[in-house]
Formats: C-alpha cells, structure tokens, sequence
C-alpha cells in the first residue's frame, strides 16, 4: 500500500489559528529606528520595504535573499505578478540600494532566483557588489512541460561586499559513495573504506545536485509554496559564516535561514510580511530547542541523496 499524505505518515508542520495568535505575541513592528540588540534572533513581521529604513548601518555578516521570482504567485495572503525584465530589474536596484547599508565591508550574498529571475539578479548585484559565483542546483520536483524542458533547477547567486569575505571550504564537503574505488599499492587513493561503505568526501561545486525539497514525510516541511530546504541554507550558513555571525533573511517565508541558524549556533534576524508564515518560522525556531537536526547533515559532513541508510545515527 502507498504512503498517503492524509495517513499518520505526514510528517508536515502544521498550524492552528490559536497558535498564530500566540505567537504573533513575539513578532516586531518596526515603526522608528533601533538597535541591533533590539532586534536579534527576532521576527520582522511586516513590509520589507517598510521596515529596512529602521534596521541599523552594518549589521549583517550573511545576507540570504529569497525574494518572490518573477512570476505570477500567490504567497498566501500575498501575491507578486509577473514584470517584464527591466522592470523586474528596477524592482530589484531599489531592494538592493536600501539593503546594502546594512551589510558589513566582509559581508556575502546569496541571492535565489530561478532561470528567468536570474538575468535580472546579476545585472543588479553587479552594480553593488562583486559577483562570485552562480549555483545551480536541482530542485528535482517540477511540472512536466510538452512544449518546453521541465523546469527542475533554480539558481543562487554568491556575490561579496569586497574581497576580504569569509569562506570555509572544508565544512561544505560532500561525501559520495565510490562506485569505481582506486588502489595504489593496495591502499585505498582518495577515499576511505568503512563499515557502512566507501566514500571519499569531495570538494564542494556550484552544481548541487545532492539537495531533496521538503516535502509531506519530512518533518520540515511546511505548506509555503516556494519552501527552500534545510540542508541548502545549511551549505551556504556553514561556507560563509562563523559562530554567533548574524545572518538576514528579509524575505523569511517559512523561516528555514532562521531555523538553520539556530541549529548552527548562528544569529538571525528576519522580516516576513504574512501573518500566517511568519508565526509557522517562529513555531519551527521553537522547535530546534529540542531538534537540531539538518536532513542531509551528519557528523559533521553533507552526503549525497538517497544515503540515509549509510550514514550513522547522529544522537539528537
């Protein structure tokens, strides 16, 4: 028999009208400008564009931006119609110009979008920042299309504020089972051989092809429509930031940057304008006081897709 989502498998946050209001109750409306101790580990909730004129000069080590692409969407009590790319650019310039002050001069940028957002991203970002690199990376769900390829990919946009910025490499590693295991002099060449299989761990590329969108059966998952998963801010928090950094997400959605850097031991500060995904991020920061662990993340290292079975229980 298949798992349905309406059985006792949906793992799925869900959450009620009271729960809303009660968390509500920690929410900030910025109405004047404040501190950045005032606003720490705290949830924004209302207008980005409104609330950025309050936030402090310099604030953020770690800027993730998951703004609406440009399509025609609904956000539950929201929705963003599609503009045309100049516009689109333009919409973006005046998002960019009021978020640059807040970033540090060793500041990084992860900025998401899909194939046809992403022209407008790097014009945009080019103008106030240097542009790193492009992540494309598998969203493995998606629409079948008869007159088009399926659109099964999204990109992530990695760009500083100059070039002295933080990047650790060797905590992004991927481990990846070894199909074709080389010897040399009968000792295993760049990888290693355990009780679990062979893996070597590789360095990471600007193609993810490792990354699983939440979906009923994962305890993350939520009902927001354009949810990112855990284990991809994981990759970007872990290269680009250190401990007690502060990362800012201005468009939280369902709060997987803040949730993620809780369980890294990061500092976060997010803006959501809807009620409803707003008090659902603030439910899953609850949570991580007894969770704290990132699907796909273990011991330390990222593993492949699919190697649940291999890898060792890590202790929650």
């Amino acid at each position: 028999m298949k798992n349905n989502p309406k059985t006792s498998h949906n793992r799925s946050l869900t959450i009620l009208k009271r729960e809303i209001k009660e968390l509500s109750q920690k929410f900030l409306l910025l109405d004047n400008s404040v501190q950045e101790e005032q606003i720490i580990d705290k949830i924004i909730c209302q207008d980005t564009f409104e609330a950025i004129d309050f936030l402090p000069n310099g604030f953020v080590d770690l800027l993730f931006l998951d703004p609406p692409y440009n399509m025609s969407k609904r956000f539950n009590s929201n929705k963003f119609s599609k503009l045309s790319i100049d516009d689109y650019s333009k919409w973006l310039d005046v998002l960019m110009s009021k978020l640059s002050r807040l970033l540090k001069p060793t500041s990084s940028i992860y900025f998401c979008g899909d194939w046809f957002s992403s022209t407008s991203i790097h014009f945009t970002l080019n103008k106030f920042f240097k542009v790193r690199n492009r992540i494309t990376w598998e969203r493995e769900k998606g629409r079948g299309a008869k007159g088009n390829w399926k659109n099964s990919s999204e990109d992530i946009w990695f760009s500083t504020v100059s070039d002295d910025y933080y990047f650790d490499v060797d905590s992004v590693k991927l481990k990846r089972r070894v199909l074709a295991p080389y010897k040399e002099n009968g000792t295993p060449k760049g990888w290693e051989k355990k009780t679990e299989g062979s893996f070597r761990l590789t360095h990471p590329s600007n193609l993810w092809t490792d990354i699983t969108v939440p979906f009923w059966s994962m305890p993350e998952n939520t009902e927001h429509p354009t949810q990112k998963p855990e284990k991809l801010l994981a990759k970007i928090i872990l290269a680009s930031s250190k401990e007690d950094d502060v990362i800012f997400d201005p468009f939280l959605g369902s709060g997987t940057t803040a949730v993620v850097a809780k369980k890294l031991s990061r500092k976060f500060v997010g803006i959501e304008v809807d009620q409803k995904f707003a008090a659902i991020s603030q439910k899953r920061i609850l949570l991580t006081e007894h969770d704290k662990i990132i699907q796909g993340y273990n011991n330390g290292v990222f593993w492949e897709r699919n190697s649940l079975n291999f890898q060792e229980k890590k202790k929650a």
